[in-house]
C-alpha cells in the first residue's frame, strides 16, 4: 500500500452532505481528512448503509472509512474510488488463521479487504490499526473498484464471484469447492473480531 501523500491535498470545499460533515469537525483538505480518518479507532459499525456513520460513532471497519473518505473524494470531483480485493489471510498475517485453514483443509482463506485507489496508487485508511490484523495487506487475488457506498449484499455477491473465476481455479485450490471457503470465511471473520478485541486491550 501506499502512504496517504500519495494523493493529492486539495482543499474540501461544500460541495455536500459528505464534505460538509468533515469541514464541520474542522478538517479543511483531503490529506487531512484521510489521515484523521486513519487515526479513528478501528471498529465495526451499527450499520454500513449510512454514509456518515463513522462520525455518529467515532469509529470504522475498513468499510466504513473507505464509504466515508471515497464519498468525499466523488464530492471534491477527485479521481478517487473506493476498491474491494480478496486477499489470501494467512498465519503471517493474523494469527489463528494456519489452524483455520488446516481445519478447513484450505492453502489460506479468501478474504474480502477494501481501499481507496486512483489507479496508480492504493491507500489503506485502516493499516496499522488495531484491526485484528498483524501487518498490511500488499497482495491481492482479485480487485475491483465499486461504489464508496456499494451495499453488503452487492459486495457479497462480488465476493462469491471473484472466488469462482479468480481464486478457485487457482492451482493450490486444486479439489476445494465454494461451499468449503464460504464456511471457512465465517470462521475467518470471528478469528479477526477476535484478535481485533485481543489487540485493543493491550496496552497502547
Amino acid at each position: 500500500m501506499d502512504p496517504i501523500d500519495a494523493f493529492p491535498d486539495v482543499p474540501i470545499t461544500d460541495r455536500g452532505p459528505i464534505s460538509r460533515a468533515f469541514l464541520a469537525r474542522g478538517w479543511t483538505t483531503f490529506g487531512e481528512a484521510c489521515r484523521q480518518v486513519h487515526r479513528m479507532p478501528y471498529g465495526y459499525n451499527t450499520t454500513r448503509e449510512d454514509p456518515l456513520i463513522l462520525f455518529r460513532e467515532n469509529q470504522g471497519s475498513c468499510t466504513t472509512k473507505h464509504m466515508a473518505v471515497g464519498l468525499l473524494a466523488a464530492e471534491l470531483g477527485l479521481p478517487i474510488t473506493k476498491s474491494i480485493g480478496v486477499y489470501a489471510l494467512t498465519e503471517a498475517l493474523v494469527t489463528g488463521a494456519g489452524r483455520l485453514s488446516a481445519e478447513y483443509g484450505l492453502p489460506y482463506i479468501p478474504v474480502v479487504h477494501c481501499f481507496l485507489s486512483n489507479g496508480t496508487h492504493r491507500v489503506d485508511l485502516t493499516e496499522g490499526n488495531r484491526n485484528g490484523k498483524n501487518g498490511p495487506i500488499d497482495t491481492f487475488l482479485f480487485t475491483a473498484r465499486v461504489r464508496p457506498d456499494i451495499s453488503e449484499k452487492e459486495e457479497y455477491r462480488l465476493y462469491r464471484q471473484a472466488l469462482s473465476t479468480h481464486v478457485l481455479n487457482r492451482k493450490e485450490m486444486a479439489g476445494i469447492d465454494l461451499k468449503t471457503i464460504l464456511k471457512a470465511r465465517e470462521a475467518a471473520l470471528t478469528l479477526l473480531k477476535t484478535n481485533m478485541q485481543r489487540q485493543q486491550a493491550e496496552p497502547a
